[in-house]
């Protein structure tokens, strides 16, 4: 139930979900949002692909430590860039360097989350539990999951509008930090194990 919450909370889908008008609050135009929008899944999906190429390679554990450090940059990076960014009309505007800047971070922490996190969460869940009690606990795992998008996705534009953009990246860079922690002393790796093992 912690990777599957914790894949929630470091704040992918507000980027999935909420991207384009994320953009164009932060002074991008419409069509410039959409194409930075295409680009991300573009991405995530690049990203994805190498991590399901790589898994048996690298293990999975190191894997997630990977992502988990790289989203703590990335989000971190964010947080700061949208903070410190100039607010116009009541939104914070990105130009120049910033802009680059948060766009970069923006990116590089889809290719942290989809080389680490998004795939592997659901091998590892695939793999962690025997198979007596496998499919309960993939019910409860999946339901963790689904309550904490939801949780995360709806809690986006109040946290947005009263802490600012940069309080909730710093708060989804906080649970990215959590995420390292949890990685480190909770996660046991899966890799070469048998089911009966686990």
């Amino acid at each position: 139930m912690g990777l599957a919450v914790l894949q929630q909370f470091v704040g992918i889908n507000v980027i999935f979900y909420y991207g384009s008008a994320l953009w164009r609050s932060v002074g991008f135009s419409e069509s410039d949002a959409l194409l930075l929008n295409v680009v991300s899944s573009i991405v995530n999906i690049a990203t994805t692909l190498v991590a399901i190429a790589t898994v048996d390679k690298f293990g999975r554990k190191p894997l997630l430590l990977i992502g988990s450090v790289g989203m703590f940059a990335t989000l971190a990076t964010m947080a700061v860039v949208f903070a410190t960014a100039p607010v116009v009309a009541g939104q914070p505007s990105l130009t120049g360097l910033a802009a680059y800047a948060g766009l970069g971070a923006a990116n590089l922490y889809i290719v942290f989350f989809g080389m680490s996190w998004g795939p592997v969460m659901w091998v590892m869940l695939g793999e962690m539990f025997n198979n007596r009690i496998r499919g309960s606990a993939l019910a409860v795992a999946g339901l963790a999951q689904w309550m904490a998008n939801f949780l995360v996705s709806t809690t986006f534009p109040p946290l947005a509008t009263g802490i600012g953009l940069g309080g909730a990246y710093g708060l989804y860079a906080f649970f990215a930090f959590a995420s390292i922690v949890f990685v480190v002393k909770v996660v046991q790796e899966t890799k070469g194990k048998e089911l009966e093992e686990m």
